[in-house]
Parts: structure tokens; sequence; C-alpha cells
């Protein structure tokens, strides 16, 4: 489970150990989970903190119109445990100034870290609406909708979002420069284009430029896949820390690891990929119904998959099972710790 450099690894729990805090309030270290649909759910995230060394957690995409009247027990998306609010931002979507704001005064209500406008989703459903990356397209409407937000809450303001919809940086340059001046606390920079399905590299080099234009924290994001990955982000961009999504779902332990804690015995005894996959249908069963967490579950086989040399061929009895105990013996049978890993998972699968 350990890359074995570890020149590498004191350099790269050195930089994330750093003391940061956001608008005053301390955060544990520098490396973050990313917000992601389908994946960064409440069940994850628990599974994650047992692994531990997550300095802050992103909820997945919720609608600024239904975060007012949302009930956690039921809803898919905006849904926590207690014991994680400290250190956990809720994101919200939206293209209404006036939704934003009453949706911020219940994230904070709630008791959240803080909360983070989505300015990156470029899904079409999302973009449409005038919401997610729809607004890089207009920077007066991100900045009324930012504006809204650190208007309505005293807590941490984040945004997350791309270059834009080109690859020329000069306006998410300005962007940046004018979300600094309306009261944005810390800025988490993807640099694609909007429309950039994971098909090409990220321009890691746009990450540099957007933190030599801010004083406020920029975090990077994009193919964090390795120690030496993570390191080279933070030395070669100058970024304040990273962010890290599918990598994440791969391999919750990395937080830990990257970032020089404690790795429970399972991980370092070569079990961890069976004890990972329980954990997690464990953790579905108990948030979600069965259709629902079947379903996560199956979303999640894709990363966990790519971690092995023949990772398609392991996915498949996943995704043939019927019921989450199918997946508990498909883990239990197949999750065997003469299992082949690659040390990067494979991107054919883990770019979607």
């Amino acid at each position: 489970m350990h890359t074995g450099n570890e020149p590498v690894k004191s350099a790269l729990a050195e930089r994330l150990n750093r003391p940061l805090a956001i608008r005053s309030r301390p955060v544990a270290n520098r490396l973050w989970l990313a917000p992601m649909a389908g994946l960064g759910h409440v069940a994850f995230r628990e599974v994650l903190g047992h692994y531990g060394g997550c300095g802050l957690a992103f909820t997945e995409m919720c609608s600024a119109r239904a975060v007012p009247t949302e009930n956690r027990r039921v809803s898919a998306v905006f849904r926590w445990r207690d014991p994680e609010l400290d250190r956990l931002v809720c994101q919200i979507a939206g293209a209404d100034p006036a939704e934003l704001a009453v949706a911020a005064r219940r994230v904070e209500d709630e008791g959240f870290f803080g909360v983070d406008i989505n300015m990156g989703c470029s899904v079409s459903g999302i973009v449409k609406k005038g919401a997610g990356a729809a607004l890089l397209r207009d920077h007066d409407a991100a900045l009324a909708a930012l504006d809204a937000v650190r208007s309505a809450v005293a807590i941490p303001v984040f945004v997350k979002f791309r270059t834009g919809w080109s690859a020329d940086i000069a306006p998410a340059i300005s962007l940046a420069r004018r979300l600094e001046s309306a009261g944005a606390d810390c800025l988490v920079f993807h640099p694609r284009v909007a429309p950039d399905k994971r098909t090409r590299p990220p321009m890691r080099d746009h990450i540099r430029v957007l933190a030599e234009a801010v004083s406020i924290p920029v975090f990077g994001n994009g193919d964090v896949v390795t120690p030496e990955d993570c390191l080279d982000m933070l030395q070669g961009t100058g970024c304040a820390g990273v962010s890290v999504g599918r990598m994440a779902i791969a391999r919750p332990w990395i937080f830990a690891e990257w970032t020089g804690g404690d790795l429970p015995a399972e991980v370092l005894e070569g079990d961890g990929f069976k004890d990972y996959a329980l954990r997690l249908a464990d953790a579905l069963d108990r948030h979600f119904d069965p259709i629902r967490a079947l379903k996560r579950f199956k979303l999640f086989t894709i990363y966990f998959a790519a971690n092995f040399t023949y990772g398609h061929s392991l996915q498949s009895p996943f995704l043939a099972a019927k019921t989450m105990d199918d997946v508990r013996e498909a883990a239990r049978r197949l999750l065997v710790p003469e299992l082949r890993l690659t040390r990067r998972p494979n991107m054919n699968m883990y770019n979607i």
C-alpha cells in the first residue's frame, strides 16, 4: 500500500501538515476530499473517517433551491453525520442569488464548517439553469451569487471552478480576483475547460498562474494519483493544498498515508481492499434504501476495480449483484491479497 519512496512521503507530509486557517478557522491539513456527485455521500465519508487524514470533506452537489426545505433523513445528498460537521463543507449549486443566500443560511444553521458554491459542473442540466460552469460565462452573475452568499453567512465561503469554456486562463484570473475582492475565503481550482470529461490532462500550470494572482488560498485539483503527483502539484504550482477526487474513492487511505498518519492494520496487512468494500457496503445499507445503496455501490466499483491489473473482469461480478448480500459475497470471494495491484489506477476506467 506504500510507495516505498520515503523522501517523497516525508516531504509531502511536511507540506500537507503546514498550519492553515480558512477565515480564521483552522483545518487539520491541506489534503481535502473533492465534491463528487454520486460518490462523496455520507456513507463514503463515514468509511473515509475510519481511515483518517482528511483535512476537509465536501458534500455532493446540493441544489440551492432544495436545501432550505430538505429533510436530512430523507435527502440523498443533503445528509451528514453530526460528528463530521466541523470538517465538512456543503456544496450548493444554483443561479438565483436569493436562493443561494437562503440555502447558505441553512448550511450555516446546521453547523457545517463552510459552504461551497459550485461554478464548475458542466452537466447540461445544470448549465441550462445558469448554474455550475454557466457562471464562468457570466462573471457578473458569478459575483452576484457570491455576494449573496457572503452577505448571508459568517462561515467560510469556498468556490469550486474551472479554467472556463476555453483554454485561455485570462478570464479565470480575472474572475478569481473578483471573487477574492467579493469575500471568497478559498478557491478550489480544476484546470480544465468546462466541457472536458477528463480525457485530456489538466493544464496544471494554470493552477500556478491563478495562485499567484490572488492572496487567498487556492487548492489544486485534477489527476493527483500518486504521492509524487501531489508533491509535484504543491511544489510546481505554489497552491495552498490539494483537493482529491476519484483517487480518494479508489484508495481512501491515501489521506492518512500522504499526511504521515497511521494506517489501519487491515491496510498494512494487505487486506485493505476487501475490508474497504465490506465497510462501504455496510455504510450504504445504514444510510440508504436497498435500491439506492446497491446503485451507489456499483458507481463506486469503477474506481475501486481500476486499482487492479484485471479490473474490468473484477468489476463484472459486482455489477451483476442483485442485492447488497451479493456484493458482500463477491467481496469476500474475490478480494484476496494475491490480486495484482497497479501503482496507478487504470485511467481507461478511471477517467469518467
